[in-house]
């Protein structure tokens, strides 16, 4: 996920493990959407670094077979995870008052909402034109 101001936020994974299997699918969700990065930035956590290790040995592999090398190159910021809280303020101000989620699923479902209202708002979609953020959530909601 991008921390800097000037880049949009490319994907989000809300997950109930933090570990290497979840940080390769996340990887694996995010390079399917958006193709091989160059560079991915992270703060210092351990599942994050195995899960992006376990990227790069695949496609290492598929150099030895294909002879197309390609690495995705590791940037760890100890204190990224303040730039990713600060981002995260507005939905952490929404949520504080629902008392809770009985599942996992309600709890990706409400966050997914806000946080395409937000990206909305921000103008992080692509083809917006000028059509307001209220109106393209409306059309992606019917």
């Amino acid at each position: 996920m991008p921390a800097h101001k000037d880049y949009p936020q490319i994907l989000w994974m809300l997950i109930e493990q933090r570990d290497e299997p979840a940080a390769r699918a996340f990887f694996e969700k995010a390079i399917g959407s958006s193709g091989i990065p160059d560079k991915v930035t992270m703060d210092k956590s351990g599942a994050n670094k195995a899960g992006i290790d376990t990227i790069n040995l695949h496609l290492t592999l598929l150099f030895i077979l294909d002879g197309v090398f390609t690495q995705v190159a590791v940037r760890q910021i100890k204190y990224l995870n303040n730039m990713v809280e600060q981002d995260h303020r507005g939905i952490k101000t929404i949520t504080k008052y629902t008392l809770g989620f009985k599942s996992f699923q309600s709890a990706e479902a409400t966050i997914a909402g806000i946080e395409l209202h937000r990206m909305l708002k921000k103008g992080q979609m692509k083809n917006t034109g000028k059509t307001p953020a209220w109106k393209q959530f409306c059309q992606l909601a019917a």
